[in-house]
């Protein structure tokens, strides 16, 4: 008989789920996809702006995880990755730019000597001691990060250094994000018997640091979701589900116009606030956790600014906690990942944890910081010939302390066929959401065979 799986969320986890559904459960399934949203992609989104290709919501992925370009050789879309153009972002610290320090971790600098001119003489006195110090470090325990930076080498490197980093991937800051999550590597050399967070960094340092870290597609990641979709041959329900029940064979679930629809098997791919409220009758554990997890928003300004426009030869800039900046970084795309049209491409992120930013000021508001804030950094009067603004609304979950404790709990009581899918699980970047989707889709494919 004909297997129905339904995916509950369309976005990258949704639709590489969808697709590994296909590839494991082959030409006859019957595969639906539940997605409100006027386009699939969830925070992946392409837009033109100058006539140009541009990603406004997540715009890289790393290439040393094998995941995407795995995916895109699979696809036959391995002509399509790109990498960057090997200009370097500087961060903006006390009114003035700096080079992004070299061989940290996520941040974490692993010498003094990398964040001189960043942090005063104080500061890079108390790191050359740091080695010399007791380690007082227990074993699988996972403290925020900010609060081991700042007891080793100082306040100022989690500022200068640590947050710049984690704001851009988490929308987060130091004291937010526990230290196993923004370095796993550093954690473990640390559990491992590191002497200090000198020498546990030294260790976490990848063995290469040869060729680039980011890539991105060509065309934009418009180009993988749409690869995705027709591979996948899905049905897209453009509704939300509003609850999800066992039936007598499988399960029965309901979307918000009402219409009932049944499946042997569901994969739930969305956000995590939508998560809890989806399990709380089906599995009330997995529910308690999902909610416990807090989630920022952000904002993303696009700006096109005409060709010439003397903007200084860097990928972007990452603004250190405490400055007279309303923005937390900045993309110069153009000089990232090459030119490609006549106007200069550039990004910038608004709203961090516990602020309400992205939710609450207009685009004309945004526009006017963005313009200030360009002169502010650069010392130039932008006049932009093209602007775009799309708003992340609970997107960034922060992987506070204890994350994947509580990430476990979310996986305990789930039935066999019910799995879950995210950027909340196991990594909030593309690659991890890759992998987390196909397990998921492997383990729901698995349970419902000989069903």
């Amino acid at each position: 008989m004909t297997k129905q799986y339904c995916v509950v969320g369309g976005g990258i986890s949704g639709l590489v789920a969808a697709y590994r559904l296909r590839v494991l459960a082959g030409a006859d399934a019957d595969i639906t996809v539940f997605d409100p949203a006027d386009r699939l992609g969830g925070i992946l989104r392409t837009e033109r702006l100058a006539g140009q290709l541009m990603d406004i919501g997540a715009e890289a992925f790393v290439v040393r995880r094998p995941e995407v370009p795995a995916l895109l050789a699979e696809l036959g879309l391995a002509g399509r990755q790109i990498s960057t153009t090997g200009v370097r972002p500087t961060i903006y610290s006390q009114g003035r730019m700096h080079p992004l320090p070299p061989d940290t971790v996520n941040g974490i600098p692993t010498s003094a000597g990398s964040v001189t001119g960043l942090v005063d003489d104080a500061t890079l006195a108390q790191m050359a001691a740091e080695p010399n110090r007791p380690l007082n470090w227990r074993a699988g325990t996972d403290p925020a990060v900010g609060a081991v930076v700042a007891d080793r080498f100082g306040e100022q490197v989690v500022a200068r250094s640590v947050d710049p980093m984690l704001s851009g991937v988490y929308a987060g800051s130091a004291a937010t994000i526990g230290i196993r999550s923004a370095a796993p590597t550093l954690a473990a050399a640390l559990d491992a018997g590191a002497a200090s967070l000198t020498d546990a960094g030294r260790r976490a340092l990848p063995g290469s640091t040869a060729g680039p870290v980011f890539g991105a597609i060509e065309g934009g990641y418009q180009v993988l979701l749409d690869e995705l979709v027709a591979r996948s041959r899905l049905r897209w329900i453009q509704t939300s589900v509003q609850h999800i029940a066992p039936a007598a064979k499988g399960w029965s679930l309901r979307d918000d116009e009402g219409s009932h629809w049944h499946a042997d098997a569901v994969i739930v791919a969305v956000p995590a606030p939508r998560l809890a409220p989806l399990l709380t009758e089906i599995a009330p554990n997995a529910a308690a956790a999902a909610a416990r997890i807090p989630v920022a928003s952000a904002a993303v300004l696009a700006l096109a600014v005409p060709g010439g426009t003397p903007l200084p030869q860097q990928s972007g800039v990452l603004v250190a906690s405490g400055e007279r900046l309303r923005t937390k970084a900045i993309t110069l795309s153009t000089r990232k990942w090459g030119a490609r049209g006549n106007a200069e491409l550039l990004r910038l992120s608004f709203g961090r944890f516990g602020d309400q930013v992205a939710r609450n000021t207009s685009d004309t508001d945004l526009r006017a910081w963005a313009v200030s804030d360009l002169l502010t950094v650069f010392g130039i009067a932008i006049d932009p010939v093209d602007v775009l603004v799309h708003r992340w609304l609970d997107a960034m979950p922060q992987y506070g302390p204890g994350h994947r404790d509580l990430t476990a709990g979310l996986r305990t009581d789930l039935p066999p066929t019910l799995a879950i899918a995210g950027n909340y699980l196991d990594g909030i970047g593309v690659p991890a959401c890759v992998a987390v989707a196909g397990r998921a889709a492997e383990a729901v494919v698995a349970a419902t065979i000989g069903q």
